[in-house]
């Protein structure tokens, strides 16, 4: 319990708020409470226990009406200024200069939150206050120009020219629609809930944000955000009287109840069936064909029903999820697609179940309906495969019992899943923070029929369902762009001179006020930390050398509550010249039948008995070295000590006994990587570009594209498309590595664990290494050269994503600490302000390694030359920075935020195995930590010569809009469809 709580008889006698509930929540170790504000009704929730890293959330439930997207609007701009602080950005200025761990807000289709954490409370009282005031006390009411810079605004730059929309919001959500898979899923949600808010689009359809009235929006904000409407949640070790104390007397005190109605209304099912049809855009000379999407999708009741919850997460993975899970398997067997996904939504009133075809054809629907019916008919006949759902239920509970959200706080992911109960029924917020039993219940239910009496009832008898086709188009875009045009050209006919001249003034007053930075005396009001609040000393690396069997091991002694983290990573600098290959053979090696399994027995044994077993191209870059990198490929599990024996059995099975022969399994694993590679390169086109455009400056780039990114793509599609002359090629070469990467001379161990976990691991490891050859056959290496190509790779989508990169120790520049503070004021000054703020591009960033590389990079932009021009200046920016000692503070503050995020036991080992094998000492982070303390005004300023070695390098990579690369074309030594 959380040294702070108090007893209960003292809780419930806090004046303002009567104690509802209260149940001790045994699998988070939480107690849960709650609270009701007397005066108010606001609704409280609290997880009290002893994690120094606590969160505070407030939410209002936000059912949008129309697909204007004001939901996402409102929550953009309620952060841009309020009563208490009204400097225009709060919110980046608190991303600047405070030590939170989490700090965000997210507009989902039936809410809005916003989350913050932090393990510093000074800091933590400061997010709460400074959210608190932004959502209730917003200066949206007193200036017009927060709504039309983030949501959506007309620009005219003189009477003669062209309007044009602009807007944050407007330009996210126009490269949310340029994806397929966000279209098909919006399409969704409109088909099976057409009378209620679902079937509308919360974050805004670009052909409706236009729509949305300045005082319509205003009206969304009042309506909503009270008191009334609001469910605030609260977790951690932190003193709870005394918090809520402060938000009655602040915040809620100040409000009366008002009858709000804002209920998610339950859809009637349907009687029949529904089909939907709709269109993605497709570039002008791709191929239309396979690129159609179909998908099956049906109602499973409603999240307040906790074992159906998790049931059919247990249903989907076992069904579809896993490696050669039955109805995926079967699908892909009758030619249905080449890539079979699943989506189960249970973050709703009423979640979604959809099975989904991707790359087939519409005239593949019946058939694709009918194997889908015939292939569960089957199973509920047959009963279902015990294995598969034990492996499936084991697969879930471990991930529940560890805990483990990566860079998210896991407070803050149980806020978020407290919602999935506690939005629809206000007396039930904890129904899914017990999970434990509903597992137990799960289990017992394994061969009695549960399982297969869901399918049949939500699957075969579900009259609650839909069919959506979602078909590309090409000039879909063209025609959009043509339309808003023609529709803006008409909307300036239709106004008068006068009215003309006024527009050019707006345009002119917004980039005024734009510029117009906020007062000295408004930004003294945010409240920060001081230089006294921050650690001095960095984050220590977990590293203990040994030696088991003549390889090396480095313990990270970490308590880990009986898991053991594995890392086998090979050495494979000797076949960089195979990257792609050995990209594909880590998918494949997984992925096959093995001598003892067929791959979805194996894939079954893998999740009884682990946590996961995955295999993966790393590379690692020595500290200081431009032209070096180590790349690897890594076997990773994790594991209770337990089950250890069996874990490195499993792997040994997927080395040695793997049938890597197999060609129709090869070619799907092809068809599928290919599949999924395309989607992550639509969703994260600001990586992607940055990745390729490093492949012109390293060969440490090169590998990474090679491996990962644009390069890796386009092999695979060669492969896909030149399977049969390619084939032998391809097996020779997955068998000779079984012999040239799996040896001991070419393996490093890691293992994090407590001691007592590491001396099982002794015993077992043995046992696997005396299985490996001590040498293995060794190529020559050959080096991977970079070359400058300058692409730029047109897409049918609406907006850019614009790279620039470069290497400043290849300009014979050193690296220091203090470019993290840069990064820092770059992104949160001179890019957010440039490139976001007048731009109206959602995001852009910028960084600097260890080994030289740097670059900046824009996300769903609207611009393409404008942004380049932005980075190529951004050296003068750094050359004559400026600022007083309390912005200072507030840059360091806000770097050290990003050096001491929490870290699970797992990211404690990572950490410090990358740090190995990088050849990074404590006594590094520690003067790169102190370099960070350091830095001044000056010491910021010496670094423009590195901001202009990265620039001046003369390498750009850009994805967007087919006619926005052509109007740049000069900028291009090669332009290219993406796909």
């Amino acid at each position: 319990m959380a040294k702070s709580i108090k007893s209960k008889e003292e809780l419930r006698e806090i004046a303002a708020y009567e104690l509802e509930k209260e149940e001790y929540l045994e699998d988070i170790k939480s107690l849960g409470m709650m609270f009701r504000h007397k005066k108010t009704d606001a609704k409280i929730v609290v997880l009290s226990n002893d994690d120094e890293n606590k969160v505070f959330s407030i939410g209002f439930r936000t059912p949008p009406k129309d697909s204007t997207g004001v939901a996402h609007i409102v929550e953009h701009t309620v952060l841009c200024g309020s009563e208490q602080f009204p400097a225009k950005d709060p919110f980046v200025e608190l991303a600047k200069g405070s030590l939170n761990t989490f700090l965000n807000a997210m507009t989902y289709s039936d809410k809005t939150i916003y989350p913050v954490a932090s393990c510093n409370e000074k800091d933590f009282q400061n997010l709460m206050h400074v959210y608190l005031d932004a959502v209730f006390y917003p200066n949206i009411y007193k200036k017009e120009e927060i709504f039309k810079q983030e949501g959506w605004h007309y620009e005219l730059e003189d009477t003669e020219g062209e309007i044009t929309y602009n807007g944050v919001v407007y330009n996210e959500m126009k490269g949310v629609f340029s994806s397929p898979e966000q279209k098909l899923y919006r399409v969704i949600q409109e088909s099976l809930f057409p009378d209620t808010p679902y079937g509308t689009e919360s974050g805004g359809d670009p052909v409706y944000i236009p729509d949305l009235s300045y005082n319509d929006y205003l009206d969304f904000h009042k309506k909503y955000y009270h008191p009334t409407n609001s469910y605030i949640y609260l977790y951690g070790d932190m003193d709870i009287e005394e918090k809520l104390e402060w938000i009655e007397e602040n915040y809620l005190s100040r409000f009366e109840k008002l009858s709000i109605d804002s209920a998610i209304p339950m859809q009637k099912p349907f009687e029949q069936c529904r089909e939907m049809t709709a269109y993605y855009p497709l570039a002008e000379n791709e191929s239309e064909e396979n690129k159609t999407y179909l998908s099956y999708n049906v109602v499973i009741e409603t999240a307040l029903d906790k074992e159906l919850y998790v049931a059919f997460q247990v249903l989907e993975y076992a069904l579809l999820d896993t490696a050669g899970a039955p109805l995926k398997q079967a699908l892909i067997d009758k030619g249905i697609g080449k890539d079979i996904l699943s989506s189960y939504d249970n973050g709703i009133l009423q979640p979604i179940f959809s099975i989904i075809a991707k790359d087939t054809e519409e005239n593949k629907k019946e058939i694709f309906l009918k194997t889908i019916q015939e292939t569960i008919g089957s199973i509920i006949e047959m009963g279902m495969e015990e294995k598969a759902l034990k492996a499936a239920i084991n697969y879930f509970e471990f991930k529940y019992r560890e805990a483990d959200f990566g860079q998210y706080p896991k407070g803050l992911m149980y806020g978020i899943q407290i919602l999935d109960s506690w939005l629809y029924n206000s007396q039930e917020p904890f129904i899914h923070m017990q999970a434990n039993a509903t597992f137990a219940f799960l289990k017992e239910q394994i061969g009695t029929g549960y399982f297969e009496a869901l399918l049949k009832k939500y699957f075969l008898d579900n009259t609650y369902s839909s069919i959506v086709i979602v078909k590309p188009q090409k000039g879909l875009t063209q025609r959009q762009e043509k339309q808003v045009k023609e529709k803006l050209a008409a909307y300036k006919n239709s106004l008068t001179k006068e009215q003309l001249v006024q527009l050019v003034k707006d345009t002119k007053h917004l980039k005024e006020y734009q510029e117009k930075p906020s007062t000295k005396e408004e930004l003294e009001l945010i409240p920060m930390l001081s230089r006294e609040d921050m650690n001095k000393k960095a984050m220590p690396i977990y590293n203990e050398e040994k030696n088991i069997g003549d390889v090396p091991v480095l313990h990270h002694n970490i308590y880990t509550n009986g898991i053991g983290y594995l890392r086998l990573a090979f050495s494979v600098d000797h076949l960089v010249e195979y990257a792609s290959y050995l990209s594909l053979f880590a998918t494949v090696i997984g992925y096959m039948d093995t001598e003892h399994y067929s791959y979805l027995e194996l894939a079954n044994e893998i999740n009884i008995h682990t946590g996961g077993i995955v295999t993966d191209i790393m590379q690692y870059n020595p500290v200081g070295e431009a032209k070096k990198f180590l790349p690897k490929f890594e076997i990773r599990t994790k594991v209770l000590f337990e089950e250890l024996p069996k874990a490195l059995e499993l792997i040994n099975e997927m080395v040695y006994h793997g049938k890597f022969r197999d060609e129709k399994r090869l070619k799907e694993i092809i068809a599928e990587s290919k599949s999924r590679l395309q989607m992550k390169i639509n969703g994260t086109g600001h990586s992607v570009a940055v990745a390729r455009g490093m492949s012109y400056v390293s060969g440490s780039g090169v590998f990474n594209d090679q491996t990962s990114g644009i390069g890796y793509y386009r092999f695979l599609v060669d492969l896909e498309k030149n399977f049969e002359e390619k084939k032998e090629e391809l097996m020779g070469l997955f068998e000779s590595f079984i012999i040239e990467i799996f040896n001991k001379e070419n393996l490093l161990v890691g293992y994090t664990a407590d001691y007592m976990g590491y001396s099982g691991l002794e015993k077992e490891l043995h046992r696997f290494v005396d299985l490996l050859p001590e040498k293995g056959e060794k190529k020559g290496k050959v080096e991977l050269r970079p070359v400058c190509k300058n692409e730029g790779f047109k897409t049918p989508g609406q907006v850019q994503y614009v790279a620039r990169m470069g290497n400043f120790i290849d300009a014979g520049l050193s690296y220091t600490g203090a470019l993290k503070v840069l990064k820092v004021i770059l992104s949160y000054d001179y890019l957010w302000n440039n490139v976001r703020v007048k731009g109206g591009a959602y995001g852009c960033m910028c960084g600097f390694s260890l080994n030289g590389e740097g670059y900046f990079t824009s996300y769903r932009d609207p611009n393409l030359k404008e942004t380049n021009d932005i980075y190529k200046n951004a050296n003068k920016y750094v050359e004559n920075f400026t600022v007083d000692e309390r912005d200072m503070t507030k840059y360091i503050i806000g770097t050290i935020s990003s050096l001491d995020t929490p870290l699970t036991p797992y990211t404690k080992g990572a950490r410090s195995f990358i740090a190995y094998v990088s050849g990074i000492t404590n006594e590094d982070l520690q003067r790169d930590r102190d370099e960070v303390l350091a830095v001044t005004e000056e010491k910021i300023r010496q670094l423009s010569p590195i901001v202009k070695a990265i620039t001046d390098a003369g390498n750009i990579c850009v994805i967007g809009n087919e006619e926005k690369i052509e109007e740049s074309k000069d900028l291009f030594t090669k332009i290219e469809n993406l796909f």
